[in-house]
């Protein structure tokens, strides 16, 4: 069969993202747990003006669709607000994507705009935990006295120069400056496959580890929130025999507060 020689690569692939996976699966079951009760903690706490939101911040290219996995998704938590904000979509453009995530301030500026104050709950994704924008999105919800969860890879931040150009001036890494910290195991340059007569390798393996993280952390935020008792609110498919209808009991009292919903 002609196509028969591709199929090592597609089990090498699956193997790696696999082999990922499980490690996050294994070395970070307790970041999980503790994030998942802080996430717990934090929606049965009654907000001023109503349910608590629990923030999604991806900035960085392929990162924002960290924030879009979580967010108005089938079985998905109703309290997510996605911060999906122009400046790195890379609907905008790649490479305005990237110049934007280098430069210093721009986080900042996001973070003010989203009016993001004590008492809120962040949770910061990025496949190499570095960037200048995301560096000062971690330090201005600081200052503010945000609760922050870090989704990204510390070996990835680890072993990148201090003079990288991505780098925000300080030079710092997410998993330093958040309350607790999910390491996505992210390997050195995403790609993972290498293919004979072709420098490069291929295959990213980010979006994978990124998208179970997330999605593992709101769903054992939801089996906490069970274990005590509570009934979580839940977005179900509006491609489902009923979804529409379950879903218009949440949309008019999030709508307005959810800024993107």
């Amino acid at each position: 069969m002609q196509n028969g020689r591709h199929v090592p690569l597609m089990r090498t692939y699956a193997e790696q993202v696999a082999r990922l996976i499980g490690r996050i699966e294994t070395e970070e079951a307790d970041a999980v747990a503790a994030a998942a009760t802080l996430i717990a903690d934090h929606l049965t706490r009654r907000a001023g003006d109503g349910e608590r939101l629990i923030y999604v911040y991806g900035p960085g290219g392929h990162s924002n669709l960290a924030a879009q996995e979580v967010f108005f998704r089938a079985g998905g938590l109703v309290n997510v607000s996605a911060i999906l904000d122009e400046g790195t979509l890379l609907s905008g453009g790649a490479l305005r994507s990237m110049a934007i995530e280098r430069t210093p301030g721009y986080g900042r500026v996001v973070i003010e705009d989203n009016r993001l104050s004590a008492g809120d709950l962040l949770v910061l994704v990025n496949a190499y935990g570095i960037n200048a924008a995301l560096i000062d999105a971690a330090l201005t919800a600081r200052e503010r006295g945000v609760t922050l969860i870090g989704v990204s890879s510390r070996e990835h931040a680890d072993r990148t120069a201090p003079d990288h150009p991505a780098r925000h001036p300080t030079g710092r890494n997410l998993h330093d400056l958040v309350d607790l910290h999910i390491d996505t195991k992210v390997p050195v340059g995403d790609a993972v496959l290498e293919i004979e007569g072709v420098p490069e390798r291929v295959g990213a393996i980010s979006t994978f580890a990124n998208a179970y993280a997330l999605n593992v952390l709101m769903a054992a935020a939801v089996a906490e929130l069970a274990g005590r008792g509570v009934v979580p609110e839940i977005w179900r498919s509006g491609n489902a025999p009923g979804g529409d209808e379950r879903n218009a009991l949440f949309q008019d009292r999030f709508r307005g507060r959810v800024r993107w919903l």
